[in-house]
């Protein structure tokens, strides 16, 4: 009888032990696992993560979204506005086990025509006392072949598995899967042919399509970002996108360095070319005279997380006011917290991304997030949409 006891005890506490580290918000990813894994470095630790995520040893948000965080965008349905960045599966390796943390969008990519390596390693930084990162990784690929067969092996087993046609490409209600497409570098400088070939590849398998000029770490790339070269590229990608009946939304994603010329012109081709959106920003070259990391903050690379969210909160409210709100904007750069969502939602931000801070929060963050938004949007009264862009109306 002891023993039935002591088995019985030892069950329930195994099952109590595997609830409780099933659940993205214990603690124990944050103040346990976190830390082990920054012992090694920085890239080591990126994919032993998503390996992790691949093969479903990562925990999960179980509750579901409350209403005051459900959203819209070009004409589709989110239950949540936070959203997990490119960079972190960059071969769309890990998109359910990324989706169950609770994320509204997941987007993969960086996905370049053929496989590249990237630049030589080292080639990511942690700057732990900005919980910051500086990276130089250089668009490194699987390439088209690769994603698209991982991508598309995992809509046929969904497929085979229900008579029901998902209404989603993250095969799951109300949740987005988007693709970001590059360049390679040995491409030439004026050639669009890669983001075509890419949206011709990418677009029956994606929600939607994020065309890429804003990498600091491919030389030349954001000089796409200039008028001219913009509207021509916009144009051709727009052109290649329309040969689909789903026509999946075609976003621009641009650096947070652009000056307001730029951003002006940016605009300018953005509602005159008719894309669907953008996302302000990718990382910054500029460094901060805040930086407190000591020699690391010399390094070459793109700079992320807190030190880039002024600059992508500037650039948001000026985008927002030279488009009228008309253009829906996905905002990235430094949100670590449910404040910081909400400083880009009331900025104009529609849908906001994170993914430095998930590399220092781990698993929990999506969830912390949400929980926040939800205790700060029910003492106000109101939604996450009714938030967006509220800082342009107060000064109207």
């Amino acid at each position: 009888q002891r023993l039935a006891v002591a088995g019985a005890s030892a069950l329930a506490g195994a099952m109590a032990a595997s609830a409780y580290l099933s659940d993205s918000r214990a603690r124990v990813h944050r103040h346990v696992l976190m830390p082990l894994l920054r012992m090694l470095d920085a890239e080591r630790s990126h994919v032993l993560s998503i390996q992790a995520a691949r093969v479903g040893l990562v925990p999960s948000d179980r509750r579901p979204d409350p209403e005051c965080l459900r959203t819209a965008v070009w004409g589709k349905s989110l239950s949540n506005p936070v959203g997990l960045a490119a960079g972190c599966d960059k071969h769309g390796e890990a998109v359910d086990g990324l989706l169950g943390l609770g994320f509204g969008l997941v987007e993969v990519g960086t996905v370049t025509p053929q496989p590249q390596e990237g630049n030589p390693r080292p080639r990511m930084f942690r700057l732990v006392a900005d919980r910051a990162v500086i990276n130089r990784y250089g668009f490194n690929s699987h390439g088209h072949d690769a994603v698209h067969s991982s991508l598309s092996d995992r809509l046929a087993q969904a497929t085979s598995a229900s008579p029901v046609a998902p209404s989603t490409m993250s095969l799951r209600p109300d949740r987005l899967l988007g693709i970001n497409l590059g360049k390679n570098k040995t491409s030439p400088a004026d050639s669009n042919k890669d983001y075509i070939d890419g949206v011709l590849r990418f677009a029956p398998l994606a929600d939607y399509l994020v065309i890429n000029i804003s990498s600091p770490n491919t030389p030349g790339l954001r000089s796409l970002q200039r008028r001219e070269p913009l509207e021509r590229l916009l144009r051709d990608v727009k052109d290649a996108r329309d040969q689909f009946a789903t026509r999946p939304p075609l976003l621009v994603k641009i650096a947070p360095d652009v000056s307001d010329e730029e951003l002006q012109d940016i605009a300018a081709v953005v509602k005159s070319t008719g894309i669907d959106g953008i996302i302000i920003s990718n990382t910054t070259i500029s460094r901060p005279a805040t930086l407190k990391s000591g020699t690391v903050t010399a390094e070459i690379g793109g700079l992320s997380g807190p030190p880039v969210k002024p600059l992508a909160l500037a650039a948001i409210a000026k985008f927002y006011r030279l488009t009228n709100g008309t253009v829906p904007i996905i905002g990235c750069g430094g949100i670590a917290s449910s404040t910081d969502a909400l400083a880009f939602a009331r900025a104009g931000a529609s849908l906001v991304q994170v993914y430095t801070a998930f590399a220092y929060e781990g698993p929990s963050l999506p969830a912390d997030i949400k929980d926040g938004l939800v205790a700060e949007l029910t003492r106000l009264g109101t939604t996450w949409g009714a938030l967006v862009g509220s800082d342009h109306r107060t000064a109207a």
